[in-house]
This record gives C-alpha cells, structure tokens and sequence, in this order.
C-alpha cells in the first residue's frame, strides 16, 4: 500500500546503528496520501506521494 501511482516511490530498506554501534534493520516509508485525481479523464481514488502533489504530476478531481 505505500507506494505511489504515479512515480512508483516505495518502502526503502536499512539499518539503524545506535550510538554504541549495534545495528538492527529499519524502513523508510513515502508519505503517501489516498486522493481523488483525474486519471484518464475519470476521477478515481488513487494513491499519491505528496512529492507529486505538491509538484502538480497529480491534477486533483473536485
């Protein structure tokens, strides 16, 4: 679900290293948001990083 429709930006992957250097997985999620766009003409929800929103790759429906 933490992917966006329109750039495909997703979940990226790491590790934490705390200060005494023990090192443990963690994720970065996109700051995804679930709009209603124009897609094709027709309004429909979809799922947009808000990186295309505030870009305007996103035209948002009314």
């Amino acid at each position: 679900m933490a992917k966006c429709d329109f750039c495909g930006k997703s979940v990226q992957f790491g590790i934490k290293v705390s200060h005494s250097h023990r090192r443990s997985n963690r994720t970065w999620k996109p700051n995804v948001k679930r709009v209603k766009a124009v897609v094709n003409g027709s309004p429909c929800r979809v799922y947009a990083c808000t990186r295309c929103l505030r870009s305007g790759k996103v035209t948002r429906a009314v």
